[in-house]
């Protein structure tokens, strides 16, 4: 999408336009007064368009709702806080959250075995720290942006307003919603190796009092990577009801399904990845494939009571189904020449239900002002796993290995359940309140306060003896911090905040008969840091943070039937941020990220104390600028940098450091067809883009090109 500012409609950019008002006149001459006057002369209505007024460009967001459940503008949030907006998903043609996390330091996304979004907050790793419009999203699937207006990140421990996990950060995605106006927008995408990729957003207000909006994607497309398919759809009508004059339902329903290819990219060898052809598969792509399928209805009633007192609740239901199995590379042996394969896969359903109260309340006492939050949420959820390895008792020795030369093989393998293999349902419930405070202490001091209380059981029914695990935990999550702003534009803060995994784990299927009566995992964020506001378009902001992962469980050397409690992990680092408008035509996003992290404890034979997080970068680089000559013309450069990082926590195989540019070209065919060609990795460099262990390493993109069409109606 444009970005362009503007003065006059005609070039004003498509996702700046905003009409503000309709004007319609009517004369009355003097001499009426003596006389009854004729009907009033009505003029033709008066457009007048404008720029929409919020103090930020497309690349920069000010406010946010997601951090304090309470409006607020970001440099008065007391902890890291990155934001994705749409224009930029849109102007580097973004196909991931993988993509968006690229622009958020202190965050990385692991290769996920081929099958999820996996981030790396500040070193702690997750598959279910993710949220949708702010409720728990936490199946590991690979999600799209069709449907996002934009991606928030809250980095450090977030359980105060998130609840159980939120160890490192969450990640919240912000979802299209229906307005009261005529929205129309279609995309149709074409990439290398057969990329296609077509979406499509529309919204119409049907009266005063109803308004409808539906966002859609289809895609079919190929990849740099042999034997790779991937398909997927999805659909996402919402719908807003003025139910009175301070009462706003909205309502909305996703069906979404992604299927792929499994891929789990290459092995290592001497310490390094394996070099070959970075399209090069290992293992059988037959009988590697994954699928996730997504329904959830949200419904959201807002009202306002008057006198700074506003009730929000938002009720969610999704159920998800979730599998994948795939074949794929083990060590290689000794020689370099062969490696293994090995091969399972996994089937979850689960079944959510949230529903989350927030009462809301603005009120000064003397000369102190306050915004209040009560908050309780309740939850259950069911879920199912089941899980089947192969099964190489047929194959010479009782196992497969393949040449590295010609790593592809299309034997069948049988899969079987073995006794250690997951065959369970957990039922977990969540009751929750929570208390929080911004207080206005001066025009230069505010804090804010809070503290959540979580109940959190659950019950696993292990079908493979018939047995019953049960735990319950009750969390206590603080939250506190503390703001200066020696000027209106500039805040300088501290703050504090702890976190709780339970035993059950991101998934709920970890709860064993020895961990269950162990004290959940606890993390201890403390971090400063300083956001400013350059100009009315343009912010910064630096964080230092020191985050504490203890309560981990490890085996007792003396005893392998007991469990013992170490500390587990920290990660201190700095993270820069800059977002906005550098002048009347350049935009830009960008950030820097310095960390360093070690474990603490022996935790098992691999993972020694003094060790190095794996994939933990010590510094990250990304910068996007987006520049525009004229009404039609624009151009982007930017650049992502990482250096080495260590696959697994053994710290024995490097993935080496890299610097990939990128780059586009937009042109404004009419002010309502748009056309870009989005270049990745200009220059074609070989670098490898994430890994899961040692032996699960994912070569990055060759160069690759993106056309994208864009119609508004």
């Amino acid at each position: 999408m444009h970005s362009r500012p503007a003065t006059t409609a005609s070039v004003i950019p498509a996702w700046q336009r905003r009409c503000c008002c309709t004007v319609i006149l009517g004369a009355f001459p003097a001499a009426w007064a003596q006389s009854p006057p004729p009907e009033p002369a009505i003029l033709p209505a008066v457009s007048v368009t404008a720029p929409a007024e919020t103090g930020a460009s497309g690349y920069d967001t000010r406010r946010t709702t997601t951090a304090t459940k309470t409006e607020t503008p970001l440099r008065d949030v007391p902890q890291a806080v990155t934001v994705v907006p749409r224009a930029v998903i849109e102007d580097q043609a973004m196909q991931s959250l993988a993509d968006v996390v690229r622009f958020v330091p202190g965050v990385t996304m692991g290769q996920g075995e081929g099958n999820r979004d996996q981030p790396v907050f500040r070193g702690i790793g997750s598959t279910g720290d993710f949220f949708v419009d702010g409720i728990r999203d936490d199946v590991p699937y690979y999600r799209d942006l069709y449907n996002i207006e934009r991606v928030e990140v809250l980095k450090g421990s977030n359980a105060m307003i998130f609840g159980r996990g939120g160890s490192g950060g969450v990640l919240n995605r912000v979802t299209r919603q229906a307005q009261w106006e005529d929205i129309g927008e279609a995309t149709l995408r074409l990439g290398s190796w057969k990329e296609r990729r077509a979406t499509a957003d529309v919204g119409r207000a049907l009266s005063d009092s109803i308004a409808v909006r539906v966002a859609g994607v289809y895609e079919r497309s190929d990849s740099y990577r042999d034997y790779y398919e991937l398909e997927r759809y999805g659909v996402n009508p919402t719908l807003a009801w003025r139910a009175g004059e301070r009462t706003l339902v909205r309502l909305g329903y996703e069906h979404f399904r992604d299927e792929r290819t499994a891929d789990r990219g290459v092995p290592s060898f001497g310490g390094r990845p394996v070099d070959v052809d970075p399209s090069t598969f290992f293992g059988n792509p037959d009988l590697s494939n994954t699928w996730a399928k997504v329904d959830a209805l949200d419904g959201v009633v807002e009202h306002d009571f008057g006198n700074g007192l506003k009730l929000t609740n938002h009720a969610r239901w999704a159920k998800y189904g979730k599998f994948y199995q795939n074949v794929y590379p083990g060590a290689v042996d000794a020689s370099g020449t062969m490696v293994a394969i090995a091969a399972y896969n996994h089937r979850t359903d689960r079944t959510n239900f949230f529903n989350q109260t927030d009462l809301r309340y603005r009120v000064t006492t003397g000369s102190v002002a306050h915004e209040l939050l009560f908050g309780a949420e309740f939850g259950r959820q069911t879920t199912d796993n089941l899980r089947n390895s192969g099964d190489f008792a047929g194959f010479p020795g009782g196992s497969l290995s393949v040449p590295i030369a010609s790593p592809v093989t299309f034997a069948p393998v049988p899969f079987t359940r073995k006794a250690s293999d997951a065959d369970n349902r957990s039922t977990a419930n969540v009751a929750a309140l929570y208390l929080q405070d911004q207080i206005e202490l001066s025009s230069q001091w505010r804090a804010i306060a809070g503290v959540r209380f979580d109940r959190f059981s659950v019950e696993l029914d292990d079908h493979r003896d018939g047995s019953r695990l049960s735990n319950t935990d009750h969390l206590v999550s603080p939250r506190a911090g503390l703001i200066y702003k020696p000027v209106e534009t500039l805040s300088i803060y501290a703050s504090y905040t702890v976190a709780y995994q339970p035993r059950s784990g991101d998934q709920l299927g970890s709860l064993t008969a020895t961990n269950r009566s162990l004290d959940p995992e606890e993390f201890r964020n403390v971090e400063f840091g300083a956001k400013w506001d350059l100009s009315p378009h343009l912010s910064a902001t630096a964080a230092i943070y020191r985050l504490e992962r203890t309560n981990v469980a490890v085996t007792d050397p003396g005893d392998p039937t007991r469990s013992l409690l170490v500390d587990g992990q920290h990660a201190q680092g700095v993270e820069l941020t800059l977002a906005g408008r550098l002048a009347r035509n350049w935009h830009v996003i960008g950030g820097y990220a310095y960390q360093d992290g070690e474990y603490d404890s022996t935790q098992s034979a691999s993972i020694r104390a003094g060790n190095r997080i794996a994939q933990l970068p010590r510094h990250t680089l990304s910068l996007w600028n987006r520049y525009d000559f004229d009404a039609k013309w624009g151009a982007g450069l930017g650049v992502v940098a990482s250096s080495a990082l260590y696959a697994g926590a053994d710290n024995t195989v490097t993935l080496p450091g890299f610097a990939r540019v990128d780059a586009a070209v937009y042109y404004e065919l009419t002010p309502d067809l748009r056309v870009q060609l989005n270049i990745e990795n200009l220059f074609d460099r070989r670098y490898f883009a994430s890994a899961h262990s040692n032996n699960n390493i994912m070569p990055g993109s060759p160069r690759a090109l993106r056309v994208s069409l864009s119609a508004n109606y």
